[in-house]
């Protein structure tokens, strides 16, 4: 099976979040193009979860401890992290779940 990320249709999953997301049996990838000021509230999930700054910079708190990303990096999130985050510009992230996430099919 071959993807083309182009025709991938986005979707908003949270104000401000727009997702192109592919899914395979056990994991979940998602380019994220997000809004400058957009939020994901702070929760966990049973996912462990991968995510890397593309481009812009982002905020991201991961269980207590807050930093910004830019670029280049990629931060590990364990199963059931408290975790969250905002875009301090236009970013564009990607995120690897494993498992995958059944409530973003």
């Amino acid at each position: 099976m071959d993807i083309k990320l182009s025709e991938v249709p986005s979707k908003e999953i949270m104000p401000g979040f727009h997702g192109k997301l592919i899914h395979t049996e056990n994991m979940t990838l998602a380019y994220w193009d997000v809004e400058e000021g957009a939020e994901v509230p702070e929760h966990s999930h049973m996912n462990e979860q991968l995510m890397q700054v593309l481009e812009g910079s982002f905020q991201f708190t991961l269980n207590g401890e807050t930093k910004v990303y830019e670029p280049g990096q990629l931060v590990p999130i364990p199963a059931h992290a408290t975790h969250s985050g905002k875009a301090l510009t236009p970013c564009k992230l990607m995120d690897i779940f494993s498992p995958a996430r059944e409530e973003y099919k």
